[in-house]
């Protein structure tokens, strides 16, 4: 027997539109494949549409030269891969066409996809401009629709003079909100997303609390950056502050190497630039020729937890228009590692709140206050050993893996994964909730009780 809401009876037939998947390492592409990989492990048959991969270079994949269309195997799921118009400058009305060329080219593979009658299907923005064909396939199959929002495109696009029409922001705004009122389950991935989700009028009951995670096992303050400080030839006594990630415009990124100069006179104290991304060139010009900085190229995947642990404080800027629209989803990963963070934030926002437990927070653009905040923790290793405590204790609270997708997907007491997968969600919520209040966050805007969290 069978069921539709996959109970113990059977697993869920699950579709991801997801125009960033795996192999992607960074960003919405990690995540989906993550989470596509999570749910075949515990039983549903998982599908996923999703563009050829391109990102964080914003260059094709060699690897996936040749067809425009294919279909490719990976890790349980089945993937149909669709082309897409990858520009060299990401910007403005370029980045709207490439995700229109997505979305256009996705169109047969999602029609298709109607034929095998999914039970859900998770559209996955960005792009937020391939929501609306998520939806119908939903409806067309008789699924339940659900819009999984990493960042808030349009009002993002704006804030940050990407795109500046009055006219264009005002019908997309309009769009926008239509859009989001007809999924059955709207998620975003932290509470100030959230309550933004239900100004834009999303009712709380459809909302959901989507945090992006991390595997606290793979990311451990165990783990040495050893091998790391030999390839870049920094002395073990020497102090790194690590910034790992994409390097994208909302990110503020030009800070570090103006602290870096800042800091020249300090030798004991280097900084360790991870990545790729649009802002890369722009990043590696202003640090040229400064002897307190090192570029690396974005890492393996399988490398991750050894680069986080290279570092002694971790570094967190963000672009002050990009306040509590996005989420940076690198935040997880270096509180995992077990070491403080320094953000650059308006006071008041969602990162500002979470890292002022587990770090130091600094104002946007503000280069002086970045390299003073550096100093300070440099200066200091017992602060830096308990801010480097206080973040692991939160990422484990919040950001594990298997409590966060388990808090989402499982039904209470129907997991896949049996009573004892159950009882750990269950027990994760508890301890979600605890730890919200002791933060001061307002737990009625997180929705229905994230413990009972059914998906059909």
């Amino acid at each position: 027997m069978r069921s539709r809401c996959g109970t113990e009876y059977g697993g869920l037939k699950i579709l991801i539109y997801s125009a960033n998947f795996a192999p992607e390492p960074t960003g919405v592409g990690k995540y989906s494949g993550e989470m596509a990989e999570w749910l075949v492990a515990r039983g549903h048959t998982v599908r996923v549409v999703a563009a050829l991969p391109y990102y964080p270079q914003w260059r094709r994949d060699p690897a996936f030269a040749g067809k425009a269309y294919r279909r490719d195997a990976w890790r349980g799921c089945t993937v149909w891969r669709a082309p897409i118009w990858v520009p060299r400058s990401p910007t403005g009305v370029r980045r709207v066409l490439h995700l229109l060329s997505f979305a256009a080219a996705s169109l047969p593979l999602m029609l298709q996809q109607i034929l095998w009658r999914p039970q859900l299907v998770i559209t996955v923005a960005p792009a937020f401009l391939c929501a609306p064909l998520g939806w119908v396939a939903a409806r067309a199959s008789g699924a339940k629709a659900w819009l999984h929002l990493q960042d808030f495109e349009v009002d993002l696009a704006f804030r940050m003079r990407l795109l500046e029409s009055k006219f264009a922001r005002r019908v997309m705004l309009r769009m926008e909100r239509w859009v989001l009122r007809r999924f059955d389950i709207v998620s975003t991935i932290s509470r100030r997303m959230l309550q933004l989700l239900h100004r834009k009028g999303v009712e709380p009951a459809r909302a959901r609390y989507f945090p992006n995670w991390v595997n606290t096992t793979l990311i451990s303050p165990s783990l040495s950056g050893a091998l790391y400080r030999a390839e870049l030839d920094i002395a073990p006594e020497t102090l790194v502050a690590l910034f790992s990630g994409s390097m994208g415009q909302k990110q503020g990124l030009l800070s570090i190497p103006a602290a870096a100069r800042l800091l020249a006179h300090r030798k004991d104290i280097v900084f360790v630039v991870c990545g790729d991304g649009a802002m890369k060139p722009a990043l590696a010009a202003a640090a040229a020729g400064m002897a307190n900085v090192r570029l690396l190229a974005l890492q393996p995947g399988e490398r991750l937890g050894e680069l986080l642990c290279l570092a002694d404080m971790h570094l967190l800027p963000q672009d002050a228009d990009a306040t509590d629209l996005v989420l940076p989803s690198k935040l997880s990963g270096m509180m995992a590692s077990g070491r403080p963070v320094i953000t650059m934030s308006r006071p008041g926002t969602e990162l500002e709140s979470t890292v002022s437990r587990c770090g130091l927070t600094v104002p946007p653009d503000d280069a002086a206050a970045l390299a003073a905040a550096v100093e300070r923790l440099a200066d200091d290793p017992t602060l830096r050993a308990a801010l480097g405590a206080e973040a692991r204790v939160f990422a484990e609270a919040h950001f594990e893996i298997d409590s966060v997708l388990g808090r989402v997907f499982e039904s209470t007491g129907r997991s896949p994964g049996g009573a004892a997968a159950s009882g750990a969600v269950a027990a994760a919520a508890v301890r979600e909730r605890a730890a919200l209040e002791a933060f001061g966050s307002d737990s009625s805007s997180l929705g229905p009780d994230p413990s009972v969290r059914k998906i059909c």
